[in-house]
This record gives structure tokens, C-alpha cells and sequence, in this order.
């Protein structure tokens, strides 16, 4: 069975109504990434940024998979699948993909601020008060700008692996995730689905690039067509 690796990205969880702050002027949500999306805006005001998920966690809860998720679900009965993400939500993962590995962390868990390992599933509010079992103050388990990527670790020997790889929702211009598809084997086949396609340097460097310009739901019945 072959190895197919997904590298998603925001817009494949924009078209089921998930909004990322890369749609206009770098706010989420009418906020500042840097107020809500970094160490920094966290230890300036905790209870901004914890209410701030807390919007996007009860917004998780209103929206369902898509077409492209269901599909790419759909292809374990053919394929190995491993999903990498750049998002939080968990779209891949109630779509009934089973393999998914989440770069940026994930929306409905919660870490201590002291102890990055004491990770725990949260799926309601989070607010300043909520602590673990030492006391600590919970945060969401969300990695910020300026914070590494610990998952990287993981991602790049499943990249390094695959014989198909499909670039869809993310425009692969934001490190170190981006990188992630030159550590393709030479002749991995690669797809990118994007309306409006940006080449980096990883993509160009491929010998088997197929772009399909195209959304994510509209791409991903392309991509399985070439693939099939």
C-alpha cells in the first residue's frame, strides 16, 4: 500500500467556516495576532487570550468536515494516509482520518504553562483559575509565534517516506512547516491544490509537481482522479 502524506493547511478548514487570520490586514478575528497568538500577548493579558479561544473553541462546535475532508478520510481504504496540519481544529480527525499529526497544536486541549508535557483534553471554556494538579495555570495547547515546533520532529520521517504527497489549504510560505515538503524522496509524486497557487523554493525544486488550481473541495476530486 502506498503512502500518501497531506499537508494541510487553513483553507481547507476555511471552507467549512473556520476563519484564519490570514484572510485580510493579519487580524483574527478582528484581533491583533500578536495580542492573541504569542507568549508575550498571554503574559500581558491572560484573560484575553483565554477568552479569545474560548470564542474559537465554541466555534469548532458549529462547523462540521467538509467535502475534502471526508475524502481524504476516505482514502485509507487505499492508501497509508498520515495527515500533517498547520491547523487546530480537529476537522481531519471527525471526518475519520486516523493518522494526524497537528504542527500548531490543538484547539480542544489545554497544557500547563510550567509543565509543557501535562497536556489534557478541553473541550469547554478555559479561564484563569484552571489549574493542574501542582497548581499551575492552564494555557491553551496552542504552539504561538516564537515558540518551536515540536512536532516538526515527527512530521519530517513521515515526509522523508511518502510516495505521494499533497499540498492543500496552506499556501507553504510560512517556516518551518513549509520546508517540510523538501524532505520528499525524489520521486515522491507531489500535488498542490490551491485557488491561487504560490510556488516556495520546496515546490520548485520537484521533478513531479502537479498544481490543480482549484479550491480544496473542488481539488481533492482531481487529485484522487490522477491518483486513482
Amino acid at each position: 500500500m502506498k503512502k500518501l502524506v497531506v499537508l494541510s493547511g487553513a483553507g481547507i478548514s476555511a471552507e467549512s467556516g473556520i476563519k484564519t487570520f490570514r484572510d485580510a490586514d493579519g487580524l483574527w478575528e478582528g484581533h491583533d495576532v500578536m495580542e492573541v497568538a504569542t507568549p508575550e500577548g498571554f503574559e500581558k493579558n491572560p484573560e484575553l487570550v483565554l477568552d479569545f479561544y474560548n470564542q474559537r473553541r465554541r466555534q469548532l462546535k458549529e462547523v462540521s468536515p467538509n467535502h475534502a475532508h471526508r475524502m481524504l478520510a476516505d482514502l485509507e481504504d487505499s492508501f497509508n494516509v498520515v495527515i500533517i496540519t498547520q491547523n487546530v481544529d480537529d476537522l481531519h480527525e471527525r471526518a475519520g482520518s486516523t493518522k494526524v499529526l497537528h504542527l500548531h497544536g490543538e484547539l480542544l486541549k489545554a497544557r500547563s504553562v510550567i509543565d509543557r508535557g501535562y497536556v489534557k483534553k478541553w473541550a469547554d471554556d478555559l479561564n484563569l483559575g484552571d489549574v493542574n494538579f501542582k497548581g499551575e495555570q492552564m494555557r491553551p495547547h496552542i504552539v504561538w509565534f516564537g515558540e518551536d515546533v515540536p512536532m516538526m520532529m515527527e512530521a519530517a520521517p513521515e515526509v522523508s517516506s511518502a510516495d505521494i504527497i499533497l499540498v492543500v489549504g496552506t499556501s507553504m510560505q510560512v517556516y518551518p512547516a513549509a520546508g517540510l515538503v523538501g524532505l520528499a524522496p525524489l520521486d515522491a509524486d507531489i500535488f498542490y491544490i490551491d485557488p491561487n497557487p504560490k510556488i516556495n523554493y520546496e515546490l520548485s525544486t520537484s521533478n513531479n509537481l502537479t498544481v490543480i488550481e482549484e479550491s480544496a473541495t473542488k481539488g481533492i476530486d482531481i487529485f484522487i482522479e490522477k491518483i486513482a
